[in-house]
């Protein structure tokens, strides 16, 4: 945003083209000296006029989804070394601001079957690890279109990156839908190091024996949240309030087909390119490729 004696100085500047200066300023009681100044500073050539672009560029680049300190991280990622004080300084003058983030979000709920007999909390809120494929989430989440039909989204994410290695959409919650995301997961997990641990809420779907065989069958732990407790799986939770908060809310999806879509391209945004600042300004395939050379 221009300061506002800049802002005055312009319009006493246009207005120069029809009255004389002096009769201007005495009327308006805006300071000649004040006016000078501006007249001077506004001549200057702007030094961050190049920072300034590219900050607005990722900002763009990006949906309007970045703040100062990942827009700072981009930059840092570019060859650019620059405080993230000037970049809030400069993204504050320009009115470059992130709003996306002003819903809240709503997750399904789907019907809980025999609350606590299938599988234990192995994971117990220990979210973190540094070996890719050891510890995985997953859950189901509802979106609607504008003609009111229905799709349902069920990821598989890995806790140490955060990278979706798998995802199915559907018409309705069924048990297909989610063995779906499981069997496509099961390839990629062969490169794990270390027994896997599959993370999930008390949902039907994972109570089933079906999903219970499979598990058993490629020896991976089950694991469950206790009854009515969201932040034993955050971090599914997480990525499902940051999904809708940059793609789905403020916007209309009219078909199935669209929304399924704009949902495809986000998890491809979010995996290779979203970085996060926890995974040292890295997007979730990065971090992971790169830990896995240092590892080698």
């Amino acid at each position: 945003m221009e300061p506002k004696n800049q802002i005055e100085t312009r319009i006493i500047q246009e207005l120069t083209a029809n009255f004389k200066l002096s009769d201007i300023l005495k009327v308006t009681k805006f300071p000649k000296s004040t006016y000078h100044y501006w007249v001077k500073k506004m001549a200057q050539e702007n030094p961050d006029q190049e920072l300034e672009n590219l900050i607005l560029s990722i900002f763009k680049e990006n949906d309007e989804n970045y703040g100062y300190r990942r827009i700072t991280d981009e930059l840092h990622h570019r060859g650019h070394r620059v405080n993230h004080k000037k970049v809030y300084r400069l993204m504050k003058k320009r009115g470059i601001i992130c709003v996306k983030f002003s819903h809240k979000s709503r997750k399904y709920r789907s019907y809980k079957g025999t609350v606590g007999t299938v599988a234990k909390n192995r994971i117990n809120r220990r979210f973190n690890t540094p070996y890719p494929y050891q510890k995985l989430t997953t859950d189901v989440t509802e979106f609607k279109t504008q003609e009111g039909k229905k799709l349902y989204l069920s990821p598989i994410m890995d806790m140490a990156t955060g990278e979706i290695l798998s995802y199915s959409m559907s018409h309705k919650p069924d048990l297909n839908f989610v063995m779906e995301s499981l069997n496509q997961v099961l390839p990629i997990l062969k490169q794990a190091k270390y027994r896997i641990t599959l993370h999930s809420d008390q949902g039907w779907q994972y109570q089933h024996q079906k999903w219970v065989k499979a598990l058993k069958t490629h020896k991976i732990f089950q694991s469950m949240s206790r009854k009515g407790n969201c932040l034993d799986n955050s971090p599914m939770e997480n990525f499902f309030g940051i999904l809708k908060q940059e793609m789905y809310y403020g916007k209309t999806f009219k078909t199935y087909e669209e929304l399924k879509e704009a949902i495809e391209n986000y998890i491809y945004y979010y995996n290779h390119k979203r970085i996060k600042r926890k995974l040292a300004g890295m997007s979730p395939v990065k971090y992971r490729i790169r830990t896995s050379q240092l590892a080698a």
